[in-house]
């Protein structure tokens, strides 16, 4: 048993119902600076250097094919307003499941969807703020994103229609249901704070058959770090506030031990405002599939 403070699920909820459902209230009042896009596009570094078919820019090195095989699926758990389905995942995959639990940031992210689908992009586009721009691919039906209201503790990403409420879908729609045809990439940032060790790794270890049969897929956790203790010991942070607790980098590899996952790469965050924590992207395989 843990000797510190866990995150209240309820707690966590109301917290986040009383923030604003803006870039600013998502991303602690650092929305309007540089911090979306910097996080944003290493984001897309981090998935393109682990993913390079994702590519859509060609080099000398490799030329595209005309046409992707088959198209890309990502899940985007804790998803919040979608910014980081709107500012990452569509610049690089073709289908995205956003899941969110907080009912103010789950209907601002379906309002930002819905207004993407009606109105196509601006040709100014790429110099307004973030939040303004409209969703890649949405507008023309060559991407998608369906909407679920639900909690990671209770989501089975498996079969995330059964284990969340449908709140709807935008932009491409299959001729046949795809919502059992697996992920590519189950993307976590900034939410697993607020589970509690045990349903981390339950949630984890229900991941592992979410993920494509014909693979590779990948489960990306993005996260905020703290220090170890003293001695290179495993060390906690726990914030009363939002009831969230801040894992350090040797928790986080013992919780991938225990969830029985196979560390493939790890990279920290550049470019983030000074005094504020850590921020680490790793990527983990389930060792059968490595």
């Amino acid at each position: 048993m843990a000797l510190y403070s866990q995150p209240v699920l309820e707690d966590s909820l109301i917290y986040w119902e009383k923030q604003s459902a803006t870039y600013d209230g998502v991303l602690g009042g650092y929305g309007s600076g540089s911090l979306p896009r910097v996080e944003s596009l290493g984001s897309r570094k981090f998935l393109l250097y682990l993913l390079p078919e994702l590519s859509t820019i060609p080099s000398a090195a490799r030329p595209l094919k005309p046409t992707q095989p088959r198209r890309f699926r990502a899940l985007d758990v804790g998803a919040g307003i979608g910014r980081v389905t709107s500012d990452t995942l569509l610049h690089l995959v073709s289908d995205v499941v956003l899941l969110e639990p907080v009912e103010s940031l789950i209907q601002t992210a379906l309002s930002r969807g819905r207004a993407s689908a009606i109105e196509p992009p601006a040709t100014n586009e790429s110099k307004l703020p973030l939040q303004r721009q409209k969703w890649k691919g949405i507008a023309d039906g060559s991407k998608s994103v369906t909407f679920l209201q639900g909690t990671l503790q209770a989501c089975d990403p498996a079969n995330p229609m059964q284990t969340a409420t449908f709140l709807g879908r935008v932009g491409y729609t299959p001729s046949f249901p795809d919502d059992d045809s697996g992920f590519d990439v189950i993307w976590c940032q900034w939410c697993l704070a607020y589970m509690r060790d045990v349903d981390l790794v339950a949630f984890l270890k229900r991941s592992q058959v979410a993920l494509r049969k014909e693979g590779p897929g990948v489960i990306v956790v993005k996260e905020n770090v703290c220090s170890d203790g003293e001695g290179s010991v495993p060390a906690v942070e726990f914030d009363e506030e939002d009831s969230s607790v801040t894992r350090s980098d040797l928790h986080w590899k013992k919780v991938f031990r225990d969830t029985g996952l196979s560390l493939l790469h790890e990279q920290v965050q550049h470019g983030l405002p000074k005094g504020l924590f850590m921020v680490k992207m790793w990527v983990s395989l389930f060792l059968s599939q490595v």
